[in-house]
């Protein structure tokens, strides 16, 4: 299978620096390598800033979506799979974006990225992602992006979210995202997805990878206790590629220099390729 790794290096609209040093550290890890043991022929183009531009978080944020929304759309037009690594969450806004409207969307977290600048403490960007991608907040800079339309939310599984704050839970409990709590995410949970698309024609997987139990790796600063195993989510990407339903993927919020091992590196290259080995049959 052809493999389109789009690389976008940035947190906070600052390239290569604490989770903006995930992407690169990934392909120096051996993911491109990986891939190509496994017989994909794999592209890898990385996405910058503007250089004539204003760096600034928001600003910066959907001038990459913007970017990203491209290169996706040029990935699927050459049948390739688009593989997005990237430092910050609010990325996938772009890949739904050049996938186009008829995507739902399996968002794994250990947080719910579902705040908005109203109920936001901390003001990070990346906390609002998911707000953002159903349209709950940044919704006229987001309209800048082409090809965006914010996401249905019984169009979107969250799955693993287990440190939340206050009002974003209350945002999610009134929403109509299904949540997917630590002890369902397995092999089986491709089947639930599968048997239960909402009417949507594919499906994007994204992977924060901090959804991982801190116990199998320290992914970023914001890890949280009680996450998945390595070996189950390995085992729930390689049944959701067999399903067949998934057309993208985005890993992203890695931070190496708290996976002082490598575990982490290497469970994000074990489950890129799990799930690209199994869609590759059909591709």
């Amino acid at each position: 299978m052809n493999v389109h790794v789009l690389l976008v290096p940035y947190d906070s609209a600052q390239r290569g620096v604490r989770l903006g040093a995930g992407p690169e550290h990934l392909i120096e890890s051996g993911l491109v390598r990986a891939l190509e043991r496994g017989g994909h022929i794999v592209h890898t183009t990385p996405i910058d800033a503007p250089a004539d531009r204003w760096r600034a978080e928001v600003g910066t944020a959907f001038q990459l979506a913007h970017a990203i929304s491209e290169r996706v759309r040029s990935a699927r037009t050459a049948r390739a799979f688009p593989l997005v690594l990237a430092g910050n969450c609010i990325s996938t806004l772009g890949v739904v974006a050049g996938l186009g409207p008829g995507t739902a969307v399996l968002w794994f977290d250990a947080h719910g990225d579902f705040n908005t600048p109203e109920t936001t403490t901390g003001g990070f960007l990346d906390g609002m992602a998911l707000a953002a991608i159903t349209g709950r907040c940044w919704s006229v800079i987001a309209r800048q992006v082409p090809g965006f339309q914010p996401v249905p939310e019984r169009s979107v599984w969250l799955a693993g979210a287990r440190d939340l704050d206050a009002l974003e839970a209350e945002a999610l409990a009134a929403s109509a995202i299904r949540r997917l709590p630590v002890d369902s995410i397995g092999p089986e949970l491709a089947e639930l997805v599968r048997r239960d698309m909402a009417g949507a024609d594919r499906l994007h997987v994204h992977l924060d990878l901090d959804v991982l139990d801190p116990a199998d790796g320290r992914v970023n600063e914001y890890s949280a206790p009680n996450g998945v195993p390595a070996e189950k989510l390995i085992a729930t990407f390689r049944a959701l590629g067999e399903h067949r339903a998934v057309e993208s993927l985005t890993m992203s919020a890695y931070d190496p220099s708290f996976d002082t091992d490598g575990r982490v590196a290497r469970t994000a290259i074990d489950v890129a390729v799990a799930l690209v080995d199994g869609i590759a049959p059909g591709a």
